[in-house]
């Protein structure tokens, strides 16, 4: 745990004035959110420093603490907005001003880091972490002779300190100085055998500066020892020993990097190429399918791959990867080459002779020489761009291991699928977690809940519980059976349709429900509550597996899946009875969503979170709609906020877009 989080999190001086009008201790709440960040639940921390700020606004340092908590989970912007509020309320808290540093360096607002960073050092003077964050960002804003004053006097005050002089090695790389950088890295070395960067960088001297792969790679293996776990490192150790020609080696380390990460596509891509190379090139196009189900635009995978079904005598889907090539690179003379060739396998020789054209003419205006066949199809952009090893230049960025694999730890770096948050829904069943509620407030649901005249309590939620307990389904078929008894012998009325319904719903008879709910419109037009739940049985048949044709003639009770403009309709409808209802406007802007209509998606969340302020789900779900459409500063902000109320899949899709 860095400095900075063990010093704050040893202060005893939060304030203890009495909340006479507010239902929260303060205190209590912010010790319990200082354990939860001591023990990197940084989530659930960030849940008690909203309680605390919502009942006593005026304190710096729940802010200050949860800028901490959104610095762990790589959420800066939100930091530095936390810092600055923290500044703002006590600009003479030291630690406000090196968070909201460590923020805007992260942010590349270098400039206004060292600013910050300044006015701590006036504050705390000498400090070894300001003073060494401080010389990284002048480093970063390539104010060389600045940065090399700031590393002596830091190096001066603390000379046992050895990332300061690992520091010092980058900044004299950056000047070109690598017997200077040399000279630093084996100082940090002297004091601590240790520094895991001290190795990563001394190798990359060797390979740019000497060409020596063999020291490198000893460096290298160091490195590994030290970070066994780092699938990064494998994959750059792999490239040394290729470069030395132990192919034995590169493969059992690009095995290794896959097992560690079996979706790292670096890893998949370099094993491919190797593959290939030896002629094994079964194994090398299951990495490259593997790779492009990632990142189908991987136009180094698609070449690679092309080659191989070339040498498979499969054209057609040759020709398929190398159109997809020459539609991003048009001038990729090596490309058409690699066509022609295919074409030529299919026996359509005037095509390919076209294709052949093309190619000599494009690479004769790129190299002003005569093209041959081989300069053609290895050429140095296919060499350079397509058919070279990858490397990793960010060793040193873990992704760490906790108990809890739902919400604990630094949850941005967990592989989480990038989706819209789902409907809010009309449920006899919620699953709440420990972060936040999952269930929220309509007032037509409170008020059916309070005359008791259904058989089970009402929820709003957005993620129902799959029920597996065979007494709990049970109990909704005998409740179905109920109301089928009672509505032959009574009258019938809109709230008996609404149990019913909500009990097919339950047991996903989505047809029967629907049915339910013409009726209950039918007697009741103005029953909000109703076109909600019919515009939620709707979507959820429509989201059904198709049978096919043939089950569906054995399967009466098959819904007819409506259309997505029927679903709109209905929450339009329910809008229009009860327009105070955020939930019905977000559902709204889910189906705007999916018909591609994002501008009045948009606009449906804002009035969603107008109305619910602390829907994080409506910010989520906008913020991903700015990002799609562009604006990334809109998207970072409300992904920050719904970060904030407890959407933890926010933090994941931030670092995507900041990285």
């Amino acid at each position: 745990m860095n400095r900075l989080l063990k010093y704050i999190l040893a202060l005893t001086g939060f304030a203890t004035y009495a909340a006479a009008s507010a239902q929260v201790n303060t205190e209590q709440v912010m010790r319990i959110g200082q354990n939860a960040l001591y023990f990197e639940d940084y989530m659930l921390s960030i849940q008690y420093f909203n309680q605390a700020i919502q009942a006593k606004p005026y304190l710096a340092q729940p802010y200050l603490m949860r800028a901490i908590a959104k610095i762990n989970l790589d959420d800066f912007a939100g930091a530095e907005a936390d810092a600055a509020k923290a500044i703002d309320l006590n600009p003479f808290l030291t630690d406000a001003w090196e968070v909201r540093g460590v923020a805007r360096q992260n942010l590349d607002n270098n400039d206004g880091a060292i600013s910050d960073y300044n006015e701590a050092l006036r504050l705390l003077p000498r400090n070894r972490q300001i003073m060494f964050n401080r010389s990284l960002a002048l480093t970063d804003t390539k104010k060389y002779e600045q940065a090399d004053s700031s590393f002596a006097e830091l190096l001066k005050y603390y000379p046992g300190f050895d990332n300061g002089y690992i520091g010092r090695a980058k900044l004299r790389l950056a000047m070109a100085d690598t017997t200077a950088a040399s000279a630093d890295i084996d100082k940090a070395l002297e004091i601590n055998r240790n520094i895991l960067n001290a190795y990563i960088l001394r190798a990359d001297i060797a390979i740019n500066s000497k060409k020596d792969y063999s020291a490198a790679l000893a460096d290298m293996n160091e490195a590994v020892k030290l970070e066994p776990r780092l699938a990064g490192l494998y994959i750059n150790r792999a490239f040394l020993r290729y470069s030395l020609d132990d192919y034995f080696g590169a493969m059992a380390d690009y095995d290794y990097a896959i097992q560690l990460e079996p979706l790292n596509p670096v890893a998949l891509f370099n094993r491919g190429l190797l593959e290939m190379e030896v002629g094994d090139n079964d194994k090398a196009l299951r990495d490259y399918d593997a790779l492009l189900s990632l990142d189908p635009d991987n136009y180094r995978a698609l070449y690679n791959r092309a080659v191989i079904y070339g040498e498979k005598h499969r054209f057609d889907e040759a020709i398929a990867d190398v159109d997809r090539l020459i539609d991003r690179f048009p001038d990729f003379s090596g490309a058409y080459y690699l066509r022609s060739e295919f074409m030529r396998g299919k026996g359509e020789m005037a095509h390919a002779q076209a294709d052949y054209k093309k190619a000599v003419a494009l690479a004769k205006s790129a190299t002003e020489s005569d093209a041959t066949p081989e300069s053609l199809s290895e050429n140095e952009e296919t060499s350079r761009r397509f058919r070279s090893l990858l490397t990793i230049e960010n060793n040193t960025d873990m992704a760490q291991e906790y108990n809890n694999s739902a919400i604990r730890g630094k949850v941005q770096n967990r592989d989480i699928n990038v989706e819209i948050e789902p409907m809010m829904q009309l449920s006899y069943y919620d699953s709440p977690t420990e972060l936040r509620r999952n269930t929220y407030y309509i007032k037509e649901v409170d008020q059916l809940n309070a005359t008791r005249m259904l058989r089970f309590l009402v929820v709003v939620t957005s993620r129902p519980p799959m029920l597996s307990d065979p007494e709990i389904i049970q109990r909704h078929f005998s409740s179905i059976d109920y109301y089928n008894s009672y509505l032959s012998t009574h009258e019938p009325r809109a709230i008996d349709y609404i149990g019913r319904a909500m009990d097919f719903v339950t047991v996903r008879n989505y047809a029967a429900a629907i049915s339910d709910l013409d009726r209950a419109i039918s007697l009741t037009p103005d029953f909000a509550l109703a076109y909600y739940l019919r515009a939620q049985a709707r979507y959820l048949a429509s989201a059904l597996p198709d049978p096919g044709s043939s089950e569906k003639d054995n399967a009466p009770n098959m819904p007819q899946v409506a259309p997505l403009a029927d679903v709109l309709a209905d929450f339009d409808r329910a809008i229009e009875l009860s327009p105070t209802t955020a939930m019905a406007w977000f559902n709204k802007g889910n189906i705007l969503f999916e018909m591609g209509d994002y501008t009045s998606a948009l606009a449906a969340y804002t009035r969603a979170i107008e109305l619910q302020p602390d829907m994080g789900e409506a910010f989520y779900n906008r913020g991903y709609i700015y990002l799609r459409l562009g604006n990334r500063p809109a998207g970072i902000a409300d992904l920050s906020k719904s970060g904030e109320l407890g959407i933890v899949s926010a933090y994941n899709l931030i670092k995507r877009m900041t990285n």
